[in-house]
């Protein structure tokens, strides 16, 4: 057999080996661009929507939001004219946003569904369920133990001398930082699942670099939270470090398979 003969019939048995997962889609740079402003485009429809059925119950949302930053620093002021009015926005984008995650987390799916196979497309539905619910679980992990803990924090430095008369604008500008913050690194299982199926990362790299990670996630729980308690970090830490052990999970069972060595 020739060296070309022979080339040619290690390339056709590697394709054979290649084909039960299905082609990728091949798009052109401009055809991706394209496709990324028209997800964009559909998933600001979507919260736009999300954000009118949040404005029938902004009132009720409004009041909500009041009475919850009022359990912390008690009656909030606010100095600017349109500072309640920007909260009540902020609150049903945030809302509205919640409402539509599920349509957005299913453009970003089909964003890069291209360059996966075929067999890998159909898992979309667990992706939307799991994308969704994480990031919910960050926001509520936020307005419910890491906002309050981190308030009383800077609330804790008033005495008889000082005052802790927080503004109604600073208040909510830095409980939706918070809040989308921890919606966003809640996402974590959800960007190993890509890495480790482009192959970036592996579980056995991330297992072994795991007392590292938990050493990071302190450091950076020891930044975010200024006091020195350790309750407050642990607190902010014990998530991450749960998401990390989950993600060595995803990337053990979604991670990029080495295509198996034939003899030749």
């Amino acid at each position: 057999m020739s060296p070309d003969t022979s080339d040619l019939a290690t390339r056709d048995a590697f394709e054979d080996a290649e084909a039960p997962e299905g082609d990728r889609s091949r798009m052109s740079f401009l055809e991706h661009l394209d496709e990324l402003r028209r997800r964009i485009l559909y998933s600001i429809y979507a919260v736009a929507a999300g954000c009118a059925v949040s404005f029938w119950f902004i009132n009720s949302l409004y009041e909500y939001m009041t009475a919850y930053f009022a359990r912390f620093g008690g009656k909030l002021i606010f100095t600017g004219m349109a500072d309640a009015f920007i909260l009540e926005m902020k609150v049903a984008i945030l809302a509205g946003f919640l409402i539509a995650s599920p349509f957005v987390f299913s453009q970003l799916w089909l964003f890069v569904a291209p360059g996966l196979y075929t067999r890998e497309k159909k898992v979309v539905l667990p992706f939307v369920f799991f994308a969704t619910t994480l990031f919910s679980t960050g926001v509520w992990f936020a307005h419910r133990y890491a906002f309050p803990s981190m308030f009383q924090f800077f609330a804790s430095f008033e005495n008889e001398h000082v005052s802790f008369f927080p503004t109604l604008k600073e208040v909510a500008s830095f409980y939706f930082k918070m809040a989308l913050g921890f919606g966003v690194v809640f996402q974590m299982p959800i960007l190993v699942f890509f890495l480790a199926r482009f192959g970036i990362v592996t579980w056995k790299f991330m297992a072994k670099q795991f007392k590292y990670a938990v050493l990071i996630i302190f450091i950076i729980a020891a930044v975010v939270t200024p006091s020195g308690d350790p309750v407050n970090q642990t607190i902010f830490a014990a998530p991450m470090i749960v998401l990390y052990i989950v993600s060595i999970g995803v990337a053990w069972m979604f991670g990029k398979k080495k295509p198996k060595t034939e003899a030749t």
